[in-house]
């Protein structure tokens, strides 16, 4: 699907976590901002710095284990107003995107797009 950017987005996280499906995971906190994000929880997992992942991807194990049923990358795509993007996955009022000028990926806050009809 494609969308046009209506909203500045930048990632405050340089070094998003990223790791491979069957990764042990420690699951932190559940997001709780006004964003209305749910089900994104703060997670560390060795040799990352902590990271936010989305509930769909955790295997929930014990107490504060779990272990990711896929592929996983928190990258954010840095967007400006204007700049046109093709939408992918939309989990928890995100969207994994891809910028048509120039192919860089990453996830955008739904929130600051709008399709392009």
């Amino acid at each position: 699907m494609k969308f046009v950017v209506v909203a500045q987005h930048r990632s405050e996280y340089p070094e998003p976590i990223t790791f491979a499906k069957g990764a042990e995971l420690v699951v932190g906190e559940c997001y709780a901002g006004e964003e209305g994000w749910d089900n994104w929880y703060l997670c560390s997992t060795p040799g990352q710095q902590d990271g936010w992942v989305p509930g769909q991807v955790i295997e929930r194990l014990d107490g504060s284990r779990g272990r990711a049923l896929e592929d996983y990358c928190a990258r954010e795509l840095d967007v400006d107003p204007g700049d046109s993007v093709v939408g992918g996955r939309q989990l928890n009022g995100w969207v994994w995107s891809c910028r048509d000028a120039d192919g860089a990926t990453g996830w955008v806050p739904l929130a600051a797009v709008q399709p392009v009809i």
